[in-house]
């Protein structure tokens, strides 16, 4: 019962009053000068990590061989497509079996179409030439995005005239996470090949460091 007073005390008087109290007018100058750095402040890191990582990724995925064997070729690809074709399944994401309800699930019935399968977890895609455009159209305002994110959780974080590598930390942790956090659900879930994940993943950090530096780099003194 005797802390009452003192908790009372400490919630109904305002801190910055009792500052100068404790740490003297030293604390409340340094107080002062810790000023939000906004997310407009930081367009142009935001633009150059965005394009590089752009042009990044491009070089990752077409000029080496290091997601080649990410999705081969199903065996018997032609007789598979050919059986398919008459079916003429929309654009979506399917699962094979599909169980209707939690009751179904448990039947001898879809147990037996599990075991005798084959199981799949299907994206159809539509059919007809492949356009690159809207895809890397979509990617680059996905990294843009990423780049606000680390540009909004940094700035909240630290003041203008912040040191690299508290820079660098702060932006580098938030595209990580926006890059590679939700990869591991796929895997986790819809049992894609873990050494896709994985190697998403390093692509993920590379991005991270890019856009880690470019902050540091750029960030407003």
């Amino acid at each position: 019962m005797s802390n009452l007073p003192v908790l009372f005390f400490q919630i109904a008087v305002p801190w910055s009053s009792l500052a100068p109290h404790f740490w003297g007018s030293r604390f409340v100058s340094l107080y002062q000068e810790v000023i939000m750095v906004g997310v407009l402040s930081l367009l142009l890191p935001i633009l150059l990590s965005a394009i590089v990582v752009f042009i990044a990724s491009s070089v990752i995925h077409m000029a080496s061989p290091w997601h080649k064997s990410d999705y081969p070729a199903m065996p018997r690809q032609d007789e598979v497509m050919a059986a398919l074709r008459p079916f003429g399944t929309p654009p979506g994401d399917y699962m094979v079996p599909r169980a209707a309800s939690m009751e179904e699930m448990k039947s001898p019935e879809f147990a037996a179409k599990m075991a005798e399968g084959p199981s799949l977890i299907v994206t159809v895609v539509p059919s007809g030439p492949f356009s690159m455009t809207r895809n890397l159209t979509m990617w680059f305002a996905y990294v843009l995005v990423v780049g606000i994110f680390a540009a909004y959780i940094a700035g909240r974080a630290l003041p203008a005239g912040a040191a690299y590598l508290e820079v660098f930390r702060f932006a580098g942790a938030t595209a990580f996470i926006g890059y590679t956090a939700a990869l591991w659900q796929m895997s986790i879930w819809y049992r894609r090949s873990w050494g896709t994940t994985v190697k998403a993943t390093m692509d993920g950090l590379i991005y991270a460091l890019l856009t880690a530096g470019i902050f540091g780099w750029l960030w407003p003194q």
